[in-house]
């Protein structure tokens, strides 16, 4: 297999070089490196410039982290793509753990992992999407296999990783229509839900094989969801959902998503925002999340107090 490693970059001057070396220190090493660089207007260039011989560069006038990668994609020459973001870095033993997994099972198409939290401005605190308490019976529901049937089943486990842990055939990429061009917010979960409506099964590494920056100033990929960007995904899969036969499992993978999202959007006091979503969405969730939830969008200092309660260690 040979592997085209794809990674947007906005005004990432301050730590595009983290992530090129975590590519660079794999122990697996990738066979090709592709940095988009979207019409940065700070040094980003210049820093790429130090890595020549050792990547490939492609500079476009802005057009947004979707278009970036979709351009990465196109242009790579590798069959199977791994992505990851500027801000953000891999492990080094990222491309192998995925990469024998891949061997061990030549059917899967696409791969993903676990991986760690860091919380840049609490004093880099780091902790697992899937924590080594989970892990245990983790493994005990997964048997002797690692993979999961669908990608659904996988977001129901908490085992959905994010972008910088995906790996997936460039043919399969293409084939569910690539990352929506002109959309700013949630535009990976549109693509890897595509890709599920395909049912292909999806590979897990239960080991952490990325770190993912939390609070980043000027992340292009960490902005608050956009309330209208969150409605518009919601119609459309609940539509493409029940169009492909996938509505009951969609439904169960979007209670995980809703139910983040306006955790975040709480986090951000964008009360009327919950609540707007609450009406047309609440189905999606259980009715404990729905009505805290709502509380929670009219009394902030509430929900905020109640948080702090459940996690001392994030204070």
């Amino acid at each position: 297999m040979r592997i085209s490693v794809i990674i947007p970059a906005y005004n990432a001057v301050a730590y595009i070089e983290r992530a090129i070396q975590s590519v660079l220190a794999q122990t697996r090493p990738a066979e090709e490196i592709i940095i988009i660089n979207d019409g940065s207007t700070d040094n980003t260039a210049k820093v790429l410039q130090r890595y020549e011989g050792q990547i490939r560069i492609i500079h476009q006038s802005n057009a947004g982290v979707s278009a970036a990668r979709n351009a990465g994609i196109r242009a790579a020459t590798g069959d199977w793509i791994a992505f990851l973001d500027a801000d953000d870095e891999w492990l080094p033993e990222k491309l192998q753990l995925q990469s024998e997994l891949l061997i061990r099972h030549p059917t899967l198409c696409w791969v993903t992992g676990n991986f760690l939290f860091c919380r840049c401005r609490q004093n880099h605190l780091q902790s697992p999407a899937l924590s080594e308490k989970q892990i245990p019976d983790f493994k005990r529901r997964m048997g002797e296999t690692d993979y999961f049937d669908s990608y659904f089943q996988a977001c129901q486990r908490d085992a959905a990783g994010n972008t910088n842990t995906m790996l997936v055939r460039k043919d399969k990429l293409l084939e569910a229509g690539l990352f929506p061009e002109g959309q700013t917010r949630i535009e990976d979960d549109d693509l890897w839900l595509r890709l599920a409506y395909l049912d292909l099964k999806v590979g897990y590494v239960s080991e952490p094989v990325a770190v993912y920056h939390t609070e980043v100033t000027n992340s292009a990929t960490q902005q608050t969801p956009n309330p209208a960007y969150i409605d518009l995904f919601l119609s459309r899969h609940l539509c493409l959902a029940s169009q492909t036969g996938h509505l009951a499992l969609f439904r169960r993978c979007a209670k995980y998503k809703l139910g983040f999202w306006i955790y975040t959007l709480l986090t951000n006091n964008q009360g009327r925002a919950v609540r707007e979503l609450l009406k047309k969405y609440g189905d999606l969730l259980s009715p404990y999340t729905r009505w805290t939830s709502y509380i929670g969008s009219l009394c902030p200092g509430l929900w905020r107090w109640n948080e702090k309660r459940k996690h001392p260690e994030l204070e």
